[in-house]
C-alpha cells in the first residue's frame, strides 16, 4: 500500500538506512503514475527516478537536506493553531493535520548553518494543512523575522502553501500584511533573505513573504501563483499559455532569478549567503 497518494514522504523516515515496513515501503509518483520503493525514492533527493517528477517532502527532511549536520536549533516550538471563529469542522482537520505531518503547525522555524553560514530558516509544511497560511503560521514567520534581525541573521524560506487558511476567515488574510511589515524591517536593517519556491506556492503567501525575497529561486516545474489557472481560465474563457505560472514561465517573465535543481540548492544557497554575508555567524 503506498503513501497517500503518493505525494508526501513522512517525516519520520531516517535518510540512513531505515528499513522500511508496511504503507512505508512503496509509493506511487503522481506524475508517471510507476510504483517506486520509498528507499530508492529518498536516495534521489525524493525525485522520481523514472520520470523526474519533484516529490513534496517534509519540512524536517528538507532541514536535514539542506542544513550544515546538527546545526539546526528549533525556535518557536510546540505552538498550534486554535478554531478562533467556531468554523465547522476546523478543530477534526487540525487534529488530523498533527497526526499526519507530526507537526503542530503549517511552518517549522530554527537556525542553523549551511555551508559553515548561520542563518535563520522557516520551511513551510505541505502535510499541515497543505501550508495553508493562519494566524500561527503568520506568527512564527513573523518571530522568526524579529529574531533574525535582533540577532543579524540572513533568513532561508522555503515555501510550499495553498494559501491563506479559510477556516481563520480575515484573520488570516492580516497574516500577509504582518508577515510583510516584518520581512520590510529585515531588509531596512540590511540583512539578506532568500526565498525558495516548491510545488506549490499560491495564494497569500505568494502574495506576501514568498516574493519578497532579495534573491528568489524556484525548484523545477514548481506552480507559483496567486489566483491557480484554473481559476483564471474559467474567470478568462481563453487557453492559457503553455506551463502558465510553471517556474520556467515566472522566469522567463522575471518573478523568479533562478531554477535550482534539488541536488544544487545546499551549494547555490550557501554561496548566496556567503555574497551577502561579511563574516561566518
Amino acid at each position: 500500500m503506498p503513501l497517500k497518494k503518493g505525494l508526501f514522504i513522512k517525516p519520520n523516515l531516517s535518510l540512513e538506512g531505515e528499513e522500511c515496513h508496511g504503507s512505508n515501503v512503496s509509493i506511487v509518483c503522481p506524475h508517471c503514475k510507476k510504483t517506486q520503493l520509498v528507499f530508492t525514492v529518498r536516495e534521489n533527493l525524493f525525485i522520481c527516478p523514472l520520470c523526474g517528477h519533484y516529490l513534496n517532502i517534509s519540512a524536517r527532511e528538507r532541514i536535514n537536506m539542506i542544513a550544515d549536520k546538527d546545526s539546526f536549533e528549533e525556535i518557536l516550538v510546540g505552538i498550534s493553531s486554535k478554531n478562533l471563529i467556531s468554523f465547522p469542522g476546523y478543530d477534526e482537520k487540525l487534529e488530523k493535520s498533527k497526526n499526519e505531518s507530526g507537526e503542530t503547525e503549517g511552518v517549522v522555524t530554527g537556525t542553523c548553518r549551511i555551508g559553515g553560514i548561520g542563518c535563520a530558516i522557516f520551511v513551510m509544511e505541505a502535510l499541515f494543512l497543505m501550508g495553508s497560511m493562519g494566524t500561527v503560521v503568520g506568527d512564527k514567520i513573523t518571530c522568526l523575522f524579529e529574531y533574525a534581525v535582533e540577532h543579524r541573521f540572513p533568513v532561508v524560506g522555503f515555501t510550499v502553501s495553498g494559501g491563506a487558511r479559510m477556516q481563520e476567515g480575515i484573520l488570516s488574510l492580516m497574516q500577509m500584511a504582518k508577515t510583510s511589515g516584518a520581512v520590510k524591517k529585515h531588509g531596512d536593517a540590511g540583512l539578506f533573505y532568500l526565498t525558495v519556491l516548491t510545488n506549490p506556492t499560491t495564494g497569500g503567501v505568494t502574495a506576501s513573504f514568498a516574493m519578497q525575497g532579495d534573491v528568489i529561486i524556484s525548484e523545477p516545474g514548481a506552480l507559483i501563483a496567486f489566483a491557480g489557472p484554473r481559476v483564471i481560465k474559467q474567470t478568462m474563457r481563453q487557453k492559457l499559455p503553455e506551463g502558465f505560472q510553471r517556474a520556467e514561465f515566472l522566469l522567463e517573465k522575471g518573478f523568479v532569478d533562478s531554477i535550482v535543481e534539488r541536488k544544487d540548492q545546499k551549494n547555490i544557497i550557501a554561496m548566496l549567503l556567503g555574497c551577502h554575508v561579511k563574516e561566518k555567524l
